[in-house]
């Protein structure tokens, strides 16, 4: 195998990540996105599966509404994206399965990038590198803040070098390019495909989260929570706030009481818990009694038990602030994802493979983290049918954090990865 192989596609891990960076496309409507890797992988030779053959479209969580859907459907089409191909996709069924099949022995190893944006305006200062370089998002509102731009660059890189190397690998190979991470509302949607049945070894990870130097990688991460996300609705009735305000049900309290007493909930003895009030809006005008409200949330817990707990408690203070205020409350269930044990056994194999990577110059045992991740969902699917899952981390300095305006990372990071998926894929061979 040729070992220059990461340095020769570099120029091209950078002109995916640019070109995906100037059209992020939110959950569910990565129409454009979906597309471009997918045109990139039938070219390679992989078997692709599309829309309803790639997720279960009934366990997709947090769907657009229709409106906005087809306002995407239609802006990816006069992107460029071809009738035939959105035919498939429409509705919100986005994201691909890749497959490949070397018809020799040997085992089925299992990829997840997610490939979707974030509803943040993209700073535009000169000293904002996309900025300067010219590939700020065009898509004002949307921004690739999370690196996802750059974790589908690194799937299609591996997705090269399988096809380039397929006479001299083994086994089975299953990418998973995943929408609607954000939210923790795409993985499941694909595990319930059952993508990840038979897979012996997963592998999925992040580009940053801590800042590591470039080339220093984590085998596995601790720390990721159980969460739960959910919309609520209050709704009162509106009334004249001097003529009437004994009419009116005030909405707007309902959420605001609901708001603060949130955090209130007691901590769990038995690990980490988290709350947070993400968005709020109510009302209308000055002078009339709101007549609805909204809220978005998510809780978290070290375990889905631990979150099962917050969550119970979070919905009895929704309630209980709704009937204070005498108005109704509906909550709608719109993300979720699991707790993420790494496989442990994964580390000195991935130490070892990692060793003659000029790339990879540090192997981390594991990285602490916080968050969560709702490719938990595929790696608890893989675990549970007898395989070994690990979610990994690769670094790179990080001047403004996740979600940020502002964020950014070295573009040197996505050829570590590819560079250490490579290491693996040959390392795995090598024990067979």
């Amino acid at each position: 195998m040729n070992d220059n192989f990461t340095k020769e596609i570099t120029p091209l891990l950078m002109e995916w990540r640019r070109t995906l960076h100037q059209k992020p496309e939110l959950g569910f409507m990565e129409y454009y996105t979906t597309y471009r890797i997918g045109k990139e992988l039938e070219k390679l030779g992989f078997k692709i599966h599309l829309g309803i053959d790639a997720l279960e479209s009934t366990s997709r969580m947090g769907v657009p509404d229709e409106t906005l859907l087809t306002e995407q459907e239609n802006k990816a089409l006069h992107w460029g994206v071809e009738d035939t191909w959105m035919e498939k996709m429409r509705g919100g069924n986005t994201g691909i399965v890749a497959t490949w099949d070397t018809e020799k022995k040997g085992e089925h190893l299992g990829f997840r990038f997610d490939i979707d944006a974030l509803p943040i305006k993209e700073a535009e200062s000169s000293d904002h590198f996309p900025s300067q370089q010219g590939f700020r998002s065009q898509e004002e509102g949307v921004m690739h803040a999370c690196g996802h731009d750059g974790h589908t660059a690194i799937g299609l890189g591996v997705a090269h070098f399988i096809a380039n190397y397929e006479e001299s690998l083994t086994g089975r190979y299953t990418l998973i390019f995943q929408p609607a991470e954000e939210g923790g509302r795409g993985a499941k949607a694909i595990t319930d495909k059952g993508w990840l049945d038979g897979v012996d070894h997963f592998y999925t990870g992040h580009i940053g989260i801590n800042p590591y130097p470039v080339g220093t990688i984590a085998a596995t991460t601790r720390g990721f929570l159980a969460s739960t996300k959910l919309n609520v609705h209050f709704t009162g009735v509106a009334s004249h706030a001097g003529m009437k305000p004994e009419e009116g049900k005030n909405a707007l309290l309902a959420a605001a009481t609901a708001a603060t007493q949130l955090y209130a909930i007691p901590r769990h003895s038995g690990g980490p818990t988290r709350i947070n009030v993400g968005k709020m809006t109510a009302g209308s005008g000055r002078n009339i009694i709101p007549e609805t409200s909204y809220m978005e949330i998510e809780t978290r817990g070290e375990t889905k038990e631990i979150n099962r707990y917050v969550l119970q408690e979070a919905k009895r203070i929704l309630q209980a602030a709704g009937a204070m205020h005498a108005v109704e409350v509906t909550m709608e269930f719109v993300g979720e994802t699991e707790e993420i044990e790494c496989d442990d056994s994964l580390i000195p194999f991935i130490t070892k493979a990692c060793e003659t990577s000029t790339y990879v110059t540090e192997v981390l045992p594991y990285a602490k983290v916080s968050g969560s991740e709702d490719a938990s969902f595929m790696t608890n699917a893989v675990q549970k049918n007898g395989g070994k899952a690990t979610y990994m981390l690769f670094g790179t300095e990080l001047p403004y954090g996740h979600h940020h305006p502002s964020f950014d990372y070295q573009e040197a990071v996505i050829s570590v990865a590819v560079d250490a998926y490579i290491h693996i894929l040959k390392g795995g061979m090598s024990h067979e």
